[in-house]
């Protein structure tokens, strides 16, 4: 039993594993003081995804300067403009300080910066002054109360045209009316003046004002003037059809083995573009999809820059009309497969389009309304320290 015993322990002795020596191979190779992950200031930077608020709709290579730069102007004139409109409804025309340096959404200021910033940039436009209450108050200065006076006058002789503008935007709806409040937020756009609402009521024979059950106060069509119905495009037509035929082009798939050169695809697309949709017919009856349906709403859209004053419009005023012309949510991918016609500029979140055969290729309208000259006079205005001379209003 001890021989057993013996042996027993020897046997175990060999197979039990030995402690490794203080000195040994292993522990003078440790690895334990290896980095096993990749430092970060050597790691690869994911590019950030554009955000549709900053990424250009136009690549480089496709961008049209002199339309950009609209979207450049608008945003340096922001302030101008937006308080222009918000200090004209003002009782006496005047607004507080203090109170105005807490509007900067309606006055189109940055916020978190001083409304007096904004005001010193157009000296010749608006002022300051301390009232008898010691309080500091703000407005127009006698030089812009000239300019307000002749802007009225352009509005009042304008009356006429800027009714059958609306007219047109009526017959070119659905139902054939359109809340006051839409064509109210879109004045600007059209040249429509800021008491339209009730300039209205002169013209029994063309509008009807409805109130809703809801309370919403719309303008309804009285009567159809075909003379009215008749769009921008078609009046092309009769002009020059091989413009408008070149205007919008809506391809017709086909295989290869047709081996069509370009003259032949270009006259096989012709048979999808014409004949044109008109923008006045009723588009609520055409199947959403359909070639038609699409070709009907190209025409809207076309027919809707043609109406404004610089043939031009940004995504919400379109978005606003939605409803009223049939559009859907695609109307982005729609106008950007028509870049013949259109130009979008600006960014994905809040594009511009324009008409681009309404401009010349130095970028300036080839044909002016009177209140877009009124504008740009205005814009050179803004941007003088001082009045240069007394005749400067009628040399403008």
């Amino acid at each position: 039993m001890a021989l057993l015993h013996l042996l027993y322990k020897a046997a175990t002795s060999i197979l039990k594993p030995s402690k490794p020596h203080i000195f040994s191979s292993s522990s003078l190779f440790s690895t334990s003081f290896l980095i096993t992950k990749t430092p970060k200031k050597f790691k690869k930077k994911r590019k950030k995804k554009d955000s549709p608020r900053t990424k250009l709709v136009q690549t480089q290579p496709n961008l049209i300067s002199h339309f950009e730069n609209f979207l450049l102007r608008d945003a340096h004139f922001r302030f101008l403009i937006k308080t222009k409109e918000f200090l004209s409804k003002q009782r006496q025309q005047v607004l507080l300080l203090d109170e105005a340096g807490k509007l900067h959404q309606q006055l189109g200021f940055p916020r978190g910066r001083k409304v007096i910033r904004s005001i010193q940039r157009h000296p010749l436009i608006f002022q300051t002054y301390r009232h008898t209450d010691n309080k500091i108050w703000f407005g127009f200065t006698e030089f812009m109360d000239e300019l307000l006076r002749e802007e009225q006058g352009i509005m009042n002789e304008l009356e006429r045209e800027r009714v059958d503008v609306v007219r047109k935007l009526l017959m070119m709806s659905v139902n054939k009316r359109i809340p006051l409040s839409k064509i109210y937020h879109n004045r600007l756009l059209f040249g429509i003046p800021e008491d339209f609402r009730d300039r209205v009521a002169k013209y029994p024979n063309y509008f009807r004002e409805v109130v809703e059950e809801d309370g919403k106060r719309v303008l309804e069509l009285v009567n159809w003037d075909p003379t009215l119905a008749l769009s921008a495009l078609e009046k092309e037509f009769l002009v020059d059809e091989d413009k408008v035929k070149n205007a919008f082009k809506f391809p017709v798939k086909h295989g290869k083995e047709l081996e069509l050169d370009v003259e032949g695809e270009r006259k096989l697309n012709m048979l999808n573009t014409l004949p044109l949709v008109s923008p006045y017919m009723d588009g609520s009856k055409l199947d959403l999809w359909t070639l038609e349906a699409e070709k009907y709403r190209v025409g809207v859209i076309h027919e809707f820059l043609s109406l404004t004053l610089e043939k031009r419009a940004y995504i919400h005023n379109i978005v606003e009309f939605k409803d009223e012309f049939c559009l859907t949510k695609h109307t982005y991918q729609m106008i950007l497969k028509q870049p013949w016609t259109f130009y979008l500029a600006g960014t994905e979140m809040n594009w511009c389009v324009f008409l681009k055969d309404a401009y010349g290729e130095d970028g300036v309208l080839i044909n002016k309304d009177p209140q877009v000259e009124f504008n740009e006079k205005l814009y050179k205005c803004a941007e003088m320290q001082e009045l240069k001379s007394d005749s400067y209003i009628s040399k403008t």
